[in-house]
């Protein structure tokens, strides 16, 4: 049995005291007599005796109400709980490229990069006890949130993420450097970055190759995306009268690297031509970085406090018509 409130226990031995004192205490006699000789000899009635064991009755039912005070619990059951967690760093490139409108939101068309933050948002809400980071890259890398468990936050910085923030490029081993530096203290037994472009590593310091190798030693694993449809793709440009029109321009993604990159860390190279199939590679990755984590000691507890508060208040109320009706003292 377990209490929700122990330390209202700390009143049974007061309410202990404070009846036996009650008890004991010297009471003035209502009647007073000359001599008690006249009533030497008269024995004690089964009605004196009862009148006189009813404080036993008021210390049990007092004892009775602070036990159900400190909300008595039982255990129904011993859980254990099997959760999944991992530890994930999501690397999204920003480049201006990622602006190509080949992909569709509810049916209407939209660019790379607001379908990969819709689709990136579903596989975040999709995950339990994960950590989750996110990096984005263009010509350069930097940190849009770091591990969390808290996915209300990340996903209000992933709604962040827009191109231009920096400047322009692609930097594809600087953005897969940056999340194995989220990385690299991780004590996660598992470790993996998911790592998405649609074009071709053209800055940064550090080559994708590099990069892959740093993380096969780290025993990081990184699936690689590659992001757009082949051939041709609507991307906007402004006129010469301020309006945007659509010219179709070719953005190739260097699946060799990408494939490369995957292969080196014992992950995967996919290739995202739309937002259903952009969807399910998500999808799939989640179906396959889970790992199994066993939480023991969690407890199911179901109150008992009414087993304690109704005979104690049924003894009370029993003592207290007892004393004021058959069990009177007169006068």
């Amino acid at each position: 049995m377990h209490f929700n409130d122990p330390w209202l226990l700390l009143f049974l031995p007061v309410v202990l005291a404070l009846s036996i004192y009650s008890r004991t205490k010297t009471n003035h006699p209502a009647l007073l007599f000359p001599s008690g000789k006249m009533f030497k000899g008269l024995g004690q009635t089964l009605r004196t005796r009862t009148a006189k064991s009813l404080i036993v009755v008021r210390i049990l039912a007092l004892l009775l109400i602070v036990i159900a005070l400190a909300r008595p619990q039982e255990m129904l059951e011993d859980a254990k709980i099997e959760a999944e967690g991992i530890d994930i760093v999501l690397a999204i490139d920003t480049s201006t490229s990622m602006l190509a409108e080949d992909f569709k939101l509810e049916g209407r068309r939209t660019n790379r990069l607001s379908a990969v933050k819709e689709v990136v948002k579903e596989f975040i809400g999709n995950r339990y006890s994960d950590r989750i980071g996110i990096v984005a890259f263009a010509s350069r890398a930097y940190t849009v949130a770091p591990l969390t468990l808290d996915y209300s936050w990340l996903i209000q910085n992933l709604q962040r993420i827009e191109t231009g923030m920096i400047e322009d490029g692609t930097a594809i081993g600087s953005g897969l450097s940056s999340a194995l530096n989220r990385l690299k203290d991780s004590t996660a037994k598992s470790k993996v970055v998911i790592l998405l472009t649609d074009g071709r590593n053209n800055s940064g310091r550090i080559s994708p190759l590099t990069a892959a190798g740093a993380a096969n030693a780290l025993n990081i694993k990184v699936y690689t995306i590659g992001a757009g449809t082949r051939g041709l793709a609507p991307y906007p440009v402004k006129s010469a009268f301020g309006r945007t029109i659509y010219k179709n321009v070719r953005i190739d993604v260097d699946e060799e690297i990408l494939m490369q990159v995957a292969d080196k860390t014992n992950g995967r190279y996919f290739r995202a031509t739309d937002t259903d199939s952009l969807r399910e590679i998500y999808k799939e990755i989640d179906e396959m970085e889970k790992t199994d984590i066993e939480e023991e000691g969690y407890a199911v507890y179901g109150e008992i406090f009414h087993l304690f508060l109704i005979p104690g208040i049924l003894l009370l109320i029993a003592e207290m018509i007892l004393k004021n009706t058959v069990l009177r003292r007169l006068p």
